[in-house]
């Protein structure tokens, strides 16, 4: 497997955005693993499936085709089925979604298998909940990128009023934390620093200065 570079975190950290600026500076693809799951989240309302029935959505995982295409430009798309569904991805209820179907240990191991396969072709840049301490064990560059609820929820909050979207910072601050604990508390590999895992609290950082702790370690 290449040296690729992983990086985990709870929603709203950042990560994400990190993670991108690290892969065009380095000139390398970025994974977006997240909209995998919420890939498998679009699959499922469009298929009646609820996103707790954990039998129907290990069922529902099996039988779809998801992949993840980069256009000429570099960006992700997630396609189910044959059809670009990133689209649909950004929805509160596919957000949701999203965190209840990567409960299922079916869907873990699914997106696990499909994101290794994508490390194994080439180095990236990965981005998820689980990818130091299971997609990437081996890699040598692990990072959890993290920072207070109450500073994820005012971002996220800032970010839709200037898209101008109506927001209610304690409805988002509530979001998140119940996001927080579904991700940290599942049976099945769930979200957590390993060890071995360089720990970024990005609260009082700017991007740049969490890029540039991640670049002066690779």
């Amino acid at each position: 497997m290449k040296q690729s570079i992983g990086i985990d975190g709870p929603a709203g950290a950042g990560k994400s955005t990190v993670a991108k600026r690290i892969a065009k500076i380095l000139n390398i693809p970025y994974l977006d693993t997240g909209a995998m799951y919420r890939g498998v989240a679009v699959a499922a309302k469009r298929h009646g499936v609820g996103f707790t029935d954990e039998e129907a959505v290990a069922a529902l995982v099996e039988a779809i085709d998801l992949q993840v295409q980069y256009t000429e430009t570099g960006e992700q798309h997630i396609l189910v089925d044959g059809e670009d569904v990133t689209g649909e991805l950004r929805t509160e209820e596919i957000s949701q979604g999203a965190s209840l179907v990567s409960r299922v240990p079916a869907v873990r191991d699914r997106m696990t298998e499909l994101q290794r396969k994508v490390a194994h072709a080439q180095r990236v840049v990965m981005d998820g909940r689980d990818i130091c301490t299971n997609v990437l064990p081996d890699t040598p560059y692990k990072f959890f990128v993290t920072a207070s609820a109450e500073e994820r929820a005012n971002r996220r909050y800032k970010q839709l009023l200037e898209g101008g979207q109506q927001a209610d910072y304690d409805t988002i601050l509530a979001d998140i934390i119940r996001r927080d604990k579904q991700d940290s508390e599942r049976a099945y590999k769930p979200l957590y620093c390993g060890e071995d895992t360089k720990r970024i609290d990005t609260t009082h950082m700017t991007i740049e200065e969490a890029v540039n702790a991640i670049l002066s370690e690779v």
